[in-house]
């Protein structure tokens, strides 16, 4: 059985080494990252001259993300015309290789590719539109075919398709779905609160799901409690604190979302309170959103209020 094991360890040694085969070399440093490295820059300054200069005639580039079989890319003078476009609705862009990150120019050995070098960039890129107030803060990876002359044939251009998405889709006003101003979920809402108003918490927790997150301003992003650490949280608080009034201001409301039919209510009140140690009477602007599931359960509670009002002496 041994000898079995052994023999079948060597054929597969050999298959693995008999099916390496080089095609070509890899470098780190090449006139063609060079090249390519120019023409970014160039790109996203705004130079169209330099750009143009730096295209074979037959220029083509493609959207590496895309599935259309039909494809014929997109030409010089539409590569040439995204230059001025950049400059014309862009602010603060910039373009880097992305951290930890080098360009690879590789020369194949095969005879399709013996007249040009491929060369494989990993930039980070960065940009302002200026008409949408929409940020570009992310990665590309991007593959060029340079020829002999340092020109360049072909990108094919890897990014985030759903930031350009939200970019043509911020061109026109669209609706998102509905706001009340008196809605049930806005009841429960203000029977919540009341409810903490007047110390009965069974029920103040009777409004939530059983798995409900809480959180506040003042824990990191992220980070969010469960209801039994969101009592411990309330207990603390009416040891420290009397609360004698919790008033609405101005009035709350409910927001059924058309993206992912979210159900959102956004309330602000006034706490009033009187710090047991000394007797200081405090008043607390709070802003809380809940957020309801189908069955009419607050899932999620984020709170905005100000601690240094509470301890402010």
């Amino acid at each position: 059985m041994k000898k079995l094991v052994l023999i079948a360890m060597m054929i597969f040694t050999v298959i693995t080494y008999a099916q390496k085969k080089k095609n070509g070399t890899v470098y780190k440093d090449h006139p063609a990252i060079s090249a390519v490295e120019a023409y970014n820059k160039a790109y996203f300054s705004g130079d169209s001259a330099i750009v143009a200069s730096m295209l074979t005639d037959d220029f083509k580039s493609f959207n590496g993300n895309s599935t259309n079989k039909n494809s014929k890319g997109r030409d010089k003078k539409w590569e040439v015309g995204g230059v001025n476009w950049f400059k014309k609705n862009f602010d603060h862009v910039s373009i880097e290789r992305s951290s930890g990150a080098y360009p690879d120019a590789i020369e194949y050995k095969d005879e399709d590719n013996k007249d040009v070098v491929w060369v494989q960039t990993w930039d980070h890129f960065k940009g302002l539109h200026k008409k949408t107030g929409i940020k570009f803060d992310m990665p590309i990876h991007n593959l060029y075919v340079v020829d002999k002359e340092n020109k360049i044939k072909t990108i094919i251009g890897y990014t985030n398709d759903n930031i350009w998405r939200e970019l043509n889709q911020s061109y026109d006003d669209r609706e998102n779905g509905t706001i009340y101003n008196h809605h049930d979920y806005i009841n429960i809402v203000r029977r919540m609160v009341h409810s903490l108003e007047f110390n009965d918490m069974d029920t103040y927790y009777s409004f939530f799901d059983e798995k409900a997150k809480f959180r506040n301003i003042h824990m990191p992003v992220g980070e969010s409690m469960t209801m039994e650490e969101d009592k411990e949280g309330m207990k603390k608080m009416r040891e420290e604190f009397d609360i004698t009034s919790i008033d609405v201001s101005g009035y709350p409301d409910y927001l059924n979302y058309g993206l992912g039919n979210a159900k959102v209510v956004q309330s602000w009140w006034n706490l009033r309170m009187t710090r047991k140690s000394d007797k200081k009477k405090i008043v607390v602007p709070v802003m809380l959103i809940h957020n309801f599931n189908d069955d009419g359960k607050i899932t999620y509670e984020n709170a905005y209020y100000s601690q240094s009002l509470m301890m402010a002496k």
